[in-house]
């Protein structure tokens, strides 16, 4: 009976040293602010004036679970606890898990299923330089096309995606396929370092309402400054007399280095629509060692052809 026992013992251990459970995450507060918020609907059904300045936070928690056959194949999954705050009342929102996403590695490739990112949502490039505590805005301002996202607070797309690296060369490929909606939808979209200062990223989605999205980025990275320029094209099929919102999206972003903790960011993003929203915005981090920082934003948006707001926030960010 002891030897089964040792045994055992052994077994389990061998067992969790193969396997890995991790923990990582970031939490940020600070106070934001929205020009004309309008009117917002409270948990009991009651209209009421939303706040115009609010405390702004977040608590994100990742839990990663990672194992690796004898091969070298990586086997992981990942689940979010995150709770933010309800802006327009100024309230505190409980922390809720969301669904799984599960990954498949091999050396540059990756499988991602479930509650995945699509290729859209899985670039940095797409999403350039972001001012704010809240990242609020950002060159895509004019971009109103519905692709695969990672979902932080619900159950997300049950999904795929598969991505390949190999040097300098990226490429992507995802597939929703939505049975609640019978929306279908799948993104593809490559990127490639020309040079180790300049890269290029070009992505392509649709999905079965006759929508589409078609963007370019350019990029160039030095020492002290990086500057994104966007363009791109969406197709929404809107109805007839509809708001236009779609054909040409346009915006740059920029990050400057001004001192050896201290960096501003900008952004504009609008559409050649007459109701797209344009917004623009100026922000800064300030490194304070240790995974902290403090970072803030101001800016302007609205409808292209109609009255703008001032947004913004301010606060300290701290990651783990």
């Amino acid at each position: 009976m002891k030897t089964l026992i040792t045994s055992t013992a052994l077994v389990l251990m061998a067992g969790a040293a193969a396997a890995q459970v991790s923990f990582s995450g970031y939490g940020r507060f600070g106070l934001g602010y929205q020009e004309n918020p309008g009117t917002t609907t409270t948990p009991g059904g009651t209209t009421v004036n939303a706040e115009e300045l609010r405390l702004v936070s977040r608590f994100r928690l990742n839990i990663d679970g990672k194992a690796v056959t004898d091969s070298g194949v990586e086997f992981s999954a990942r689940v979010r606890l995150q709770a933010d705050d309800s802006p327009a009342l100024n309230e505190q929102q409980a922390a809720g898990l969301n669904g799984a996403l599960f990954s498949t590695r091999y050396g540059g490739f990756r499988l991602d299923v479930g509650n995945v990112a699509g290729v859209f949502d899985d670039s940095d490039a797409y999403f350039g330089f972001e001012p704010g505590l809240e990242e609020f805005t950002g060159h895509y301002a004019g971009v109103d096309y519905a692709f695969l996202e990672y979902t932080s607070t619900g159950a997300g797309s049950n999904a795929v995606a598969a991505f390949y690296q190999v040097d300098r060369f990226y490429f992507g490929a995802s597939y929703d396929p939505d049975t609640v909606t019978n929306n279908d939808r799948w993104d593809i979209g490559v990127s490639y370092d020309i040079t180790d200062n300049y890269s290029a990223y070009l992505a392509y989605g649709e999905n079965d309402a006759d929508q589409s999205l078609l963007v370019a980025v350019f990029s160039a990275d030095f020492s002290q400054w990086a500057v994104n320029l966007f363009v791109g094209d969406e197709d929404l099929n809107l109805a007839a007399g509809a708001p236009e919102t779609d054909g040409l999206v346009y915006g740059v972003s920029a990050a400057v280095e001004v001192g050896a903790a201290t960096s501003l960011l900008f952004s504009y993003g609008s559409g050649e629509g007459d109701a797209d929203n344009e917004s623009y915005a100026a922000g800064v981090v300030h490194d304070l060692g240790g995974g902290v920082s403090l970072r803030g934003g101001i800016g302007v948006q609205g409808p292209k052809n109609g009255s703008s707001d001032i947004v913004g926030d301010a606060g300290v960010q701290f990651s783990f």
